[in-house]
């Protein structure tokens, strides 16, 4: 949450988000795996909207659902989703989610504080197992990490996709093309604006953070972090512009300064 410096965190334990404030330490753990309106069976993804509320999917019973800092369930969206994964909140407290199965990518409009929802539509259709997600807080720009299939033993690779605010693509690289710029695999995980607008992602080939560049410049390759990470998986960045990254290889959050 860039307006009180708390960082909501999504994993596999017996509460399954944590929020911890800007010193680190915890302030908050909710979400236990049941079928209770608070209870989250598997988490795939979480973001801290702009009014203050945790938002989650969950891929154990393919829905969206929205909290209170304090853990209290305010919405949960169960239609129309195959399975919901990846998701950013805009300076609007709107939220951008992708769908893996669908191969969609959706924009959510609620009334958090009431739990009323307004309006799930669909913006964007024919991406293929779109994950990660992230909205630029200052062009409204939206980036999605798509997951590609390939034969053979060392199948898979990954896409970067870059959409203006008004869904029209602007920019894409997949992992061969990364590779004619750097010399090696690139599978990326996460993805986040920085505060300037520029692309940054995961890389767990390289156990690196990457900065590919602003969108109209996109794609250069800037190495931000290039050691000490083991398996980064998550990313985002904090209102003073210090970068957080969630390394499930030693199961750690790591800050680092701007």
């Amino acid at each position: 949450c860039r307006r009180s410096g708390r960082l909501a965190v999504a994993h596999d334990g017996k509460k399954r988000i944590h929020i911890f404030g800007p010193s680190g330490f915890c302030l908050q753990r909710f979400g236990e795996r049941g079928d209770a309106g608070n209870d989250i069976k598997y988490p795939l993804d979480v973001t801290v909207t702009s009014d203050g509320h945790v938002v989650v999917t969950d891929g154990g019973d393919r829905s969206v659902k929205a909290f209170d800092f304090e853990g209290r369930g305010v919405l949960a969206v169960r239609e129309g989703f195959c399975l919901p994964w990846g998701l950013d909140a805009t300076p609007e407290s709107e939220v951008i989610l992708t769908d893996s199965e669908a191969g969609a990518l959706y924009r959510l409009t609620a009334d958090f504080r009431t739990g009323k929802l307004k309006k799930c539509q669909m913006i964007r259709s024919q991406l293929i197992s779109p994950r990660g997600v992230a909205v630029s807080q200052t062009s409204g720009a939206i980036v999605v990490i798509e997951h590609l299939k390939a034969q053979g033993p060392n199948s898979g690779s990954t896409r970067v996709k870059i959409f203006s605010a008004e869904m029209d693509l602007i920019g894409q690289m997949d992992s061969f093309g990364l590779n004619l710029v750097f010399p090696s695999k690139i599978y990326t995980t996460a993805v986040a604006f920085d505060k300037e607008g520029r692309v940054i992602v995961t890389d767990v080939c390289s156990q690196a953070v990457i900065c590919l560049g602003k969108p109209e410049e996109f794609p250069i390759f800037n190495p931000l972090i290039s050691h000490g990470l083991s398996y980064p998986v998550g990313l985002t960045y904090m209102a003073n512009n210090s970068l957080i990254v969630l390394d499930s290889g030693d199961h750690s959050i790591k800050i680092y300064s701007s």
